[in-house]
């Protein structure tokens, strides 16, 4: 299962892109060499229906504003980003990489059914977990990859953090009873979303709490002391590090 074994965990955020382009191989491989075991990534589609590894849409490339959703997989491999690296299909993720479990963040409506039939054909429900902003793009790609780990949505999401902080405990599990995680910021605006309450009221629930995307030692430290289940890392390399010296 995608939550197995004893946390915290680590989410590589758009892999380990220190010395490689975010969201490609090379960024993946650096972040599992460090020691993280979940890749977080971002799924569009391409012209020919094809599940690709980015974060945006589109992308000046050599001074050339390009977008993903015009251009084949094939077109996408043969754009360099730096260090060797292409634009990868999320197929391709899933297959170099198969002992690493993957956060998929998708990104459009389009990429629903690409991102559903690559972790079909790689086999990998039970090592992925599907997320979106959009609760409509995160129900329509978990229906076509029944028993797969997803998180809340935002809308969901806000509904579970009210019931929480008013202490409603039957509310915040129906919400959430059919979600693996909740994965938040610390705050937005000035709405401070982690809290000692909102942490147990997610426990309580039976979910995970992830949080993104924190970079600095000190705030991970304070993070785990909370009792965080999951950093969301541009700094995987940190965040394992740490984690292994509380251990």
């Amino acid at each position: 299962m995608y939550l197995e074994g004893v946390g915290p965990r680590v989410f590589a955020h758009r892999g380990l892109s220190l010395d490689a382009p975010e969201n490609t191989l090379l960024a993946f491989r650096h972040a599992l060499a460090v020691g993280a075991t979940h890749i977080e990534t971002d799924v569009h589609a391409t012209d020919d229906g094809i599940a690709v590894l980015s974060h945006d849409a589109e992308h000046d490339v050599a001074g050339t504003r390009i977008r993903l959703d015009q251009l084949t997989m094939g077109e996408l491999r043969r754009v360099g980003l730096g260090q060797g690296q292409s634009f990868a299909s999320l197929r391709e993720g899933l297959d170099v990489f198969p002992e690493a479990r993957f956060n998929i963040d998708v990104k459009s409506l389009a990429a629903v059914e690409a991102t559903a039939a690559a972790v079909r054909d790689a086999g990998a429900i039970d090592r992925v977990l599907i997320t979106s902003f959009s609760e409509n793009r995160r129900r329509r790609t978990a229906a076509l990859l029944p028993g797969v780990a997803t998180s809340a949505s935002a809308s969901v999401l806000m509904r579970a953090i009210l019931a929480a902080e008013l202490g409603l405990a039957a509310p915040v599990r129906h919400s959430l009873r059919s979600f693996a995680a909740v994965q938040v910021p610390e705050s937005v605006r000035f709405l401070r979303i982690l809290t000692p309450r909102f942490i147990r009221g997610m426990h309580a629930a039976a979910v995970e709490v992830h949080v993104w995307t924190i970079n600095d030692a000190e705030s991970m430290i304070r993070l785990l002391d909370l009792g965080v289940d999951g950093i969301v890392t541009d700094r995987c390399d940190l965040a394992v590090a740490i984690i292994a010296a509380r251990a």
